[in-house]
C-alpha cells in the first residue's frame, strides 16, 4: 500500500515537473521562433528597399516599364568636378546596419511585368545555383503569399515599379543555432529530471515514513491487544462453563456465553489479519490446484446447507511460491463470503494458470457493488450493509485477510462485476 503511495507521489511531483519543462520549452521555442521570423523579414525589407536593378544604376529604362524615369530614383548629383559619383551598392552597408545583417546572405531574383527573368543576384559564396534560385521564385510566385518559408530560405515577395523582386535570405546558421539551443536545452532538461527523481524519491519516503511508522505501530497494537485479550476470554468461557455446569440453565449465563464466543471469534479473525499482514510467513513451492481442490471440497457441505451449489473449474499441477496456510485461508474466505452474498444458487470458483500467473476467480449472483464502495470493499471492518450487524459473526476482516495474503504473495486482487456476477479475481505469480 505504501510502495503505491510513494509511486503516486513520485510520479505527481514528475509529472509536475514534466509538464512545466514542456510547457517552457515550447513557450521559448515558440518565443525564439517568432522573433526570428519577425527578425528575418526586417532584414529582407531592408534589403529590397536597397536593391537597383543594373539597368536602374545605369538610368536605363526597365522593359514594360512605361515612360523613362517611371523607377522614381532621383538621379545623382553631379560633383564638382562634373563627373558623377559612383551608384551605391546593392546590399552595402550603411553605418546604421548591424553585424547581423552585413554576415547575412541574401539572394534574388527579378521578374518583368511578362514574367521574363531581369536578373538573378548570386553570391558568391551561395550554395544555390542560378537555376535553382529562379525555379524557387516561380514556385514561391504561384503561392501569391509576400512571405513565408522554402527550405533552409526565407523569401519576401516585393512590387517594384516595372518588376517583381523575389527576395531570399538563407537561414541556414540560425536553424542551426536554434537545433543546437534546443539541443542543450534537452540534455540539460533530461539531467536534471533525473536529479529531481532522484529528490523526489527521497521526499517520497520521507512524507511516507511517518504514516508506514503509524501503521506498524497500528499492527501491532491490534496483535498485542488480541493476544492479551485472548487469555482473559478464555477464562471467562471456561468459568461460563463451570457456572454452567453448577446451576443449569441461566438466561444471564446464556447471554455470557454468547457474547463471549463472538469476542473469541473476533479476536480470532484479528489474529488472522495480523499473521496475514505478517510479511516474515515461511514460504515453500506448494501445489495450489490441490490446496483450491480441498477447500472447495470441504466448503460444498456449508454451501448444500444454504440451498447453494460450488461449481469448481481447477486446472491441475499450478504451483506456486507460497504459504500453505495462508492459501487455504485465502480460498476459504472468498468463497465464504460468496456463499453468504449470494443471490442466487450457483457459486464458480475457477484456477486457470495464463502465462506466468495463477489467477483465482470466484464469482456469484448479486447486486453490482457501487464505484464508491468498490474502493473499500477491502478496508478493514468495513461492510456494505450500512446499518453494522455482527450477529452472524463477520466483522468485515474477510476480505482484509483475503488482501493481505494476496499482497504478501505479491499479487493482486481485484472485484468486478460482469453479467449479473459479482467476481473477485486473484492474480498470483506461478513456478
Amino acid at each position: 500500500m505504501f510502495r503505491r503511495t510513494r509511486r503516486r507521489i513520485i510520479f505527481s511531483i514528475m509529472g509536475s515537473l514534466s509538464l512545466l519543462f514542456v510547457i517552457t520549452l515550447s513557450v521559448i521555442l515558440f518565443a525564439s521562433s517568432r522573433q526570428m521570423q519577425r527578425e528575418n523579414l526586417e532584414k529582407l525589407e531592408r534589403y529590397s528597399d536597397r536593391y537597383l536593378l543594373e539597368s536602374q544604376k545605369n538610368g536605363m529604362n526597365l522593359p514594360g516599364s512605361g515612360n523613362p524615369g517611371s523607377d522614381n530614383r532621383i538621379p545623382p548629383e553631379p560633383m564638382r568636378d562634373g563627373n558623377t559619383p559612383p551608384a551605391p551598392m546593392k546590399d552595402g552597408p550603411v553605418p546604421e546596419d548591424s553585424p547581423d545583417y552585413q554576415l547575412s546572405v541574401f539572394y534574388s531574383v527579378a521578374f518583368s511585368k511578362d514574367n521574363k527573368v531581369l536578373e538573378v543576384e548570386n553570391k558568391d559564396n551561395g550554395i544555390y545555383e542560378e537555376e535553382d534560385l529562379v525555379s524557387l521564385a516561380r514556385d514561391v510566385l504561384g503561392k501569391d503569399r509576400r512571405s513565408g518559408k522554402t527550405g533552409e530560405l526565407v523569401y519576401l515577395v516585393s512590387k517594384r515599379p516595372g518588376y517583381t523582386l523575389v527576395a531570399f535570405l538563407d537561414n541556414t546558421m540560425a536553424n542551426n543555432s536554434m537545433q543546437v539551443l534546443i539541443r542543450n536545452y534537452v540534455i540539460v532538461g533530461v539531467i536534471a529530471m533525473f536529479l529531481l527523481f532522484a529528490i523526489a524519491f527521497l521526499l517520497a519516503r520521507r512524507i511516507v515514513r511517518p504514516l508506514e511508522q503509524n501503521d506498524r505501530k497500528q499492527k501491532q497494537f491490534i496483535s498485542d491487544a488480541s493476544h492479551e485479550l485472548k487469555t482473559p476470554v478464555s477464562v471467562i468461557g471456561a468459568n461460563t462453563e463451570m457456572l454452567f455446569r453448577e446451576i443449569g440453565e441461566n438466561e444471564w449465563l446464556s447471554n455470557i456465553r454468547y457474547e463471549n464466543e463472538r469476542m473469541s471469534t473476533l479476536l480470532r479473525q484479528l489474529l488472522d489479519l495480523s499473521r496475514a499482514e505478517s510479511a516474515s510467513v515461511p514460504m515453500e513451492k506448494i501445489d495450489l490446484s490441490h490446496i483450491v481442490a480441498g477447500d472447495t471440497l470441504v466448503l460444498e457441505s456449508l454451501a448444500f446447507d444454504q440451498g447453494k451449489m460450488i461449481r469448481s473449474d481447477i486446472e491441475e499441477n499450478i504451483h506456486i511460491t507460497g504459504n500453505r496456510t495462508q492459501m487455504e485461508q485465502l480460498v476459504s474466505v472468498l468463497l465464504d463470503n460468496a456463499i453468504r452474498h449470494s443471490s442466487g444458487k450457483d457459486i464458480e470458483i475457477t484456477l486457470k494458470r495464463h502465462g506466468h500467473s495463477a489467477i483465482i476467480c470466484v464469482s456469484n449472483e448479486g447486486e453490482e457493488i457501487p464505484p464508491g464502495k468498490t474502493d473499500h470493499l477491502f478496508d478493514r471492518f468495513y461492510r456494505l450493509d450500512e446499518v453494522r450487524n455482527s450477529e452472524d459473526n463477520h466483522y468485515g476482516l474477510g476480505l482484509s485477510i483475503a488482501k493481505a495474503v494476496v499482497q504478501n504473495h505479491k499479487g493482486n486482487i481485484a472485484v468486478s462485476f460482469r453479467e449479473g456476477k459479482v467476481v473477485f479475481t486473484v492474480t498470483l505469480p506461478a513456478v
